[in-house]
């Protein structure tokens, strides 16, 4: 009865996207769903940027193993990113009717930024989209015994199917939707455990010294990890492609700040449901899934629960890896065909545009299934997806936007200089400093730097 749910659910989610298809008439209906979305629709996108398996999966495993200093990045990090997007950005960014942040990097630095913008932006949502894959194949290796890489394949061919049909408009409809059956799922599922555990007072009374503690204790690798966990999402994922065609698709500026507000809150508060399921999970079974934590939720809920929990945690799970999957492929797909493809076509037309976005589509679901196969650790995925666009994207996108004094010769220093001290200090570096932190550092560095470069030696946004 499960398994037939499961595969219920999945021709659902198909038939959306078909649906979706028909507002589908320009570009901008496929990237940005005709910058029609009311506020619930577009809160519920914004929410579900993330809310994926690395929240469901990957951080309550975390949770489980190192309390509350564990997630600062997921669900903390995520929900100050979405604050910050709605107090900051927003509004600026709403009012340039464009359709990525590689437009805007060339309207402000031109062409050659645009490009290099894309070339590191595409890349960082690889890991990203290859997590959820991973999890997709956990899943229904759980449910039907398949190997994880079946699973990772049929995860891969459902969301390109209505993601590749539907764009932006199927990913909306299917959010919201998704978002209901997330918040009952995992309100039922933390209910049912919370009581077998003896109730809510066992948060406190039997955990561990420290596992609720907040802050860092006072030694500098704990404080700068600290502050890298804060900002990897935090500061990491604004200038984020998906993030931004969420926003972009509300149907007014004032929507666009208000549905960042409330999708923070969201987040903030439906992300601690898998953590306290998790939790609670450990403490009534502490013999389940030893040695892969990621597994604590799904195996509990499906040798201790009833049939009516597991549909619906399930199907909670489902809706958030499809969710999030999906607008993370739109997100590079769009950049690859917009800013990398577009400028080598003559004139293109309607027609031509969409055909391009979708096979664009169909390469990002390529490369990250290739990447999903060869790695299965959720949370080290998403990780490092947010750390590139950290490190390389994060300071160009403050300078464009703020930073009137800011030209293309820094915009391309920050990119290179931030991408090579991380990798630099990611493998040579000591283990006490992150490495997200010297690389934002020397990130800003290079865009300082090129206030004393005269900006024709590279290119400027009038010739672009």
């Amino acid at each position: 009865m499960l398994g037939f749910f499961v595969v219920f659910y999945i021709l659902i989610t198909i038939l959306v996207g078909a649906f979706a298809s028909k507002f589908v008439r320009s570009s901008t209906d496929y990237v940005l769903a005709g910058r029609r979305l009311p506020l619930f629709l577009a809160s519920s996108a914004l929410f579900a940027t993330w809310f994926g398996s690395e929240t469901l999966m990957g951080a309550s495993s975390k949770f489980v193993d190192g309390g509350i200093l564990s997630v600062i990045e997921d669900p903390f990090g995520a929900a100050l990113c979405l604050f910050l997007v709605g107090f900051v950005f927003a509004r600026p960014l709403y009012r340039m009717n464009i359709l990525t942040f590689g437009d805007l990097y060339r309207n402000r630095f031109g062409r050659k930024v645009e490009f290099l913008s894309s070339l590191f932006m595409i890349p960082s949502y690889f890991g990203w989209i290859a997590a959820q894959l991973v999890a997709m194949g956990i899943v229904l290796n759980s449910l039907f015994d398949f190997e994880i890489y079946v699973g990772i394949l049929i995860a891969a061919v459902v969301v390109l199917i209505y993601t590749y049909v539907g764009g932006m408009w199927a990913i909306s409809i299917t959010d919201f939707a998704q978002t209901i059956l997330i918040v009952l799922g995992l309100s039922v599922l933390v209910w049912d455990l919370m009581g077998k555990a003896g109730g809510i007072q066992t948060l406190t009374s039997d955990s561990r010294p420290g596992f609720f503690d907040f802050l860092p204790p006072p030694k500098l690798d704990a404080v700068l990890a600290y502050i890298a966990a804060w900002i990897t999402i935090g500061l990491g994922s604004v200038p984020q492609q998906d993030i931004f065609q969420r926003v972009m698709s509300s149907k007014s500026e004032k929507v666009a700040v208000y549905s960042s507000y409330l999708g923070a809150l969201m987040y903030l508060t439906v992300a601690f449901l898998p953590l306290l399921a998790g939790y609670f999970a450990r403490k009534v079974y502490p013999d389940i899934a030893v040695g892969d934590n990621q597994m604590i939720l799904p195996q509990v809920v499906l040798v201790h629960s009833g049939l009516l929990i597991q549909i619906l945690f399930f199907g909670a799970l489902l809706s958030a890896i499809l969710s999030t999957a999906s607008g993370a492929i739109l997100a590079p797909a769009t950049v690859l065909g917009e800013n990398l493809i577009r400028p080598f076509l003559k004139d293109p037309n309607e027609a031509l545009l969409l055909r391009t976005l979708r096979l664009s589509v169909l390469s990002v679901t390529a490369v990250s299934t290739i990447m999903a196969l060869s790695e299965t650790n959720i949370y080290q995925l998403v990780a490092d997806s947010s750390s590139i666009s950290l490190v390389s994207l994060f300071v160009p996108l403050v300078a464009a936007l703020f930073w009137k004094r800011s030209n293309a010769t820094g915009a391309i220093f920050a990119m290179f200089w931030g991408m090579i001290a991380w990798i630099g200090f990611k493998l040579f570096g000591p283990d006490w400093l992150p490495a997200s932190l010297p690389g934002l550092a020397i990130s800003f560095l290079g865009q300082w730097t090129g206030l004393y470069f005269p900006i024709s030696r590279l290119e400027s946004p009038k010739d672009a």
